[in-house]
């Protein structure tokens, strides 16, 4: 990345977090799990959901200020929409499952980025709707709920929780 790093490019990489090598998405998701964790630990579930709300506030924001400056109008280093997606999934599956947090952590990091990688039908369409500040942040919010529903009713339907 040439351009001019600011407030807004670090708070789209999640922290820094998309500027890792390879694959940064996977390492956007794993980034935010700390935090996750740690708001769980701190504050609860419903803290994480309302946290999950407020990146994606933030994340539309920083990409509505940071993508005009950008050619790529969807660089994989802008991973703060991993983060607000994956947080969402994480505080779903919480929310209804009576799982450990460590479980939870792990089931919503495969759930959401399963989702995220594979950008199945609806999220396909989801990240071509509406402007690129809009459509990065909700294919992930998108991922987000589809992973969780898919964890969710699975342990459901297996008996798991």
């Amino acid at each position: 990345m040439a351009e001019t790093r600011t407030i807004h490019h670090w708070l789209a990489a999640g922290l820094g977090s998309g500027w890792l090598p390879k694959a940064p998405g996977t390492w956007g998701s794993l980034a935010s799990l700390l935090p996750a964790w740690l708001i769980i630990e701190q504050a609860g579930v419903l803290a994480l959901l309302l946290g999950s709300l407020l990146l994606l506030l933030i994340g539309c924001w920083n990409c509505y200020v940071v993508l005009p400056t950008l050619k790529d109008k969807d660089p994989g280093w802008i991973v703060i929409d991993e983060w607000a997606g994956q947080w969402l999934c994480l505080g779903l599956i919480l929310l209804v499952l009576d799982d450990s947090v460590m479980v939870a952590i792990a089931l919503s990091f495969i759930g959401f980025r399963g989702f995220d990688i594979l950008k199945p039908w609806p999220i396909s369409r989801i990240e071509t709707m509406g402007p690129p500040w809009w459509s990065i942040m909700a294919d992930d919010i998108a991922a987000g709920l589809m992973g969780a529903a898919v964890v969710i009713g699975g342990s459901l339907l297996l008996g798991l929780s």
